[in-house]
C-alpha cells in the first residue's frame, strides 16, 4: 500500500489504521529519498530560462510594473503567495505582494477563461505590509498573511466583495495558511526562528470574524504526538503569541502549508524540513530532511510553499538555491520538476494548480534582476499526473 492508498484509507472511520508518511517510509526505505522523477530528466533551458521535462511549456503570464497582457492592470512586485479560485466560467490565480504599504502591499487576481486566456486583472487588498504565504478557503476566499512583527490575516474575495481583517485569527508573523474541512479548522505557520504551529477554530465554519487560535503542544523530538493549547491573547501584545503557551513546539522559520486527507503538511526553512502531521492519529513526522537523503546531494533545498495534487503528489518551491520546484511522490521519491536559470538573486513562490489540474503558476518573486521590480509569474502546462 503506498501513502497515497494508506491517506485515503483514513477517511473510512475512527477505527482505521493511521499510519503516518514517514513510519511507513521507515519500513521499506529512507523517507522521500532522491530519485528519477516520474516525467524524466530536465531538458535544456525554454525561451524563458525555464527546464522543464519532455512535453511540458512554460509562459510568461504577467511581470512586474508592466500591464498584465490584454489588461491595463499593472502586476504588483515581488509576487509572492498564490492560489487559484474556480470562478464558473474558468479560475482567478490569486497574488501576493511581498512588499510594504507605501511600496503597493497587498494582492491582485489575473482571470481567466475557461481556455487559459486572460481576460481580466484587478486589485484585491492594498495598504497592507509584506504579504507572504496565505490560503485558499473551501468557500472560495483567499487569506493573505502579513510576515511582519504582529502581521494580520485578511481575508480577501476574488470573486468579488471588500478584504477585511480578522484580528482573531492571531497577530505574528504569519506565513501560510491550510483549511480543513473536516475539523473545520484553518493551520496557520510562523516565520520565526523559534515559532509555532498554529490552528485557527472559527466559531462558525465559513465565517472567519471569531474563534479560538490555538497552539501546537508537543515535545523536541522529530517525531511524536501532539495536542492543541488554546493561545489566551491572540493579539500577541504584549506578550508574542509563540511565547503564552508552556510547552508549545518550537518549529525553525515556518513558511508553507497545505492540506489533504486527513494530512496537513508544512516547511521549515530554517532547517529544510517537511513536517507531515497525521491528524487522525494525533501525531506528527519528518516526511522530508535534507541531511537524510541518501545519495547526495539533496535536490531540495531553501523549501518554502507547498502545494498538491488531487493524486497525491507534492510539490515545494525552492527559496534560492538552485531555484526549483521539487515533487515529493507518493512513493517517497523526491525530483527536480522545473529550474528556473538566470534568477540567482529571486526565489520561486506562489504555486498553484488549475481545478483540472493541467495548468500550474508560479513565480520567480525578483526575476533576473533580483529587485523586486523584476518579479514574473509563469504558466507551465503538460501532461501532469492527476
Amino acid at each position: 500500500m503506498d501513502r497515497r492508498t494508506m491517506l485515503r484509507a483514513t477517511v473510512v472511520g475512527a477505527g482505521a489504521v493511521a499510519l503516518p508518511f514517514t513510519a511507513w517510509s521507515a519500513a521499506y526505505g529512507a523517507p522521500a529519498q532522491n530519485a528519477v522523477g516520474p516525467y524524466g530528466p530536465l531538458l535544456g533551458p525554454d525561451a524563458n530560462g525555464i527546464q522543464l521535462p519532455a512535453g511540458f511549456t512554460s509562459t510568461v503570464v504577467a511581470r512586474s510594473r508592466q500591464a498584465v497582457p490584454g489588461t491595463s492592470y499593472v502586476w504588483h512586485d515581488a509576487p509572492d503567495g498564490g492560489a487559484v479560485i474556480p470562478n464558473g466560467t474558468g479560475w482567478i490565480y490569486v497574488s501576493n505582494s511581498e512588499v510594504t504599504a507605501s511600496a503597493g502591499g497587498g494582492a491582485s487576481r489575473i482571470l481567466f477563461s475557461s481556455s487559459g486566456a486572460v481576460v481580466g486583472a484587478s486589485r484585491i487588498l492594498s495598504g497592507t505590509n509584506v504579504n507572504c504565504a496565505g490560503g485558499k478557503t473551501p468557500w472560495n476566499t483567499w487569506l493573505s498573511c502579513e510576515e511582519v512583527s504582529r502581521g494580520r490575516v485578511f481575508e480577501t474575495y476574488p470573486l468579488g466583495g471588500t478584504a477585511v481583517a480578522r484580528p482573531a485569527m492571531g497577530r505574528f508573523k504569519h506565513e501560510a495558511a491550510a483549511a480543513d474541512p473536516v475539523r473545520r479548522v484553518i493551520y496557520l505557520t510562523e516565520d520565526e526562528p523559534d515559532g509555532k504551529f498554529y490552528r485557527f477554530v472559527p466559531t462558525t465554519w465559513g465565517d472567519l470574524s471569531a474563534g479560538a487560535l490555538e497552539v501546537m503542544v508537543a515535545g523536541g523530538a522529530t517525531s511524536g504526538t501532539f495536542s492543541w493549547a488554546r493561545v489566551p491573547d491572540p493579539d500577541g501584545s504584549p506578550r508574542a503569541t509563540r511565547r503564552q503557551v508552556s510547552g508549545a513546539k518550537t518549529f525553525n522559520g515556518g513558511e508553507g502549508c497545505h492540506y489533504a486527507d486527513d494530512t496537513v503538511w508544512f516547511t521549515t526553512k530554517g532547517d529544510n524540513r517537511i513536517w507531515q502531521v497525521n491528524l487522525n492519529a494525533g501525531s506528527y513526522e519528518l516526511a522530508y530532511d535534507d541531511d537524510l537523503v541518501n545519495p547526495g546531494p539533496a535536490p531540495l533545498s531553501g523549501v518554502d510553499n507547498i502545494t498538491g495534487t488531487a493524486g497525491g503528489d507534492l510539490y515545494i518551491a525552492e527559496d534560492g538555491a538552485t531555484m526549483d520546484i521539487c515533487m515529493i511522490t507518493p512513493d517517497d521519491k523526491v525530483s527536480v520538476f522545473l529550474r528556473v536559470t538566470g534568477h540567482d538573486g529571486s526565489e520561486i513562490t506562489g504555486p498553484a494548480f488549475t481545478p483540472a489540474g493541467d495548468r500550474l503558476y508560479f513565480s520567480s518573486q525578483r526575476g533576473t534582476t533580483g529587485l523586486s521590480s523584476g518579479g514574473i509569474t509563469y504558466c507551465v502546462t503538460g501532461p501532469f499526473r492527476r
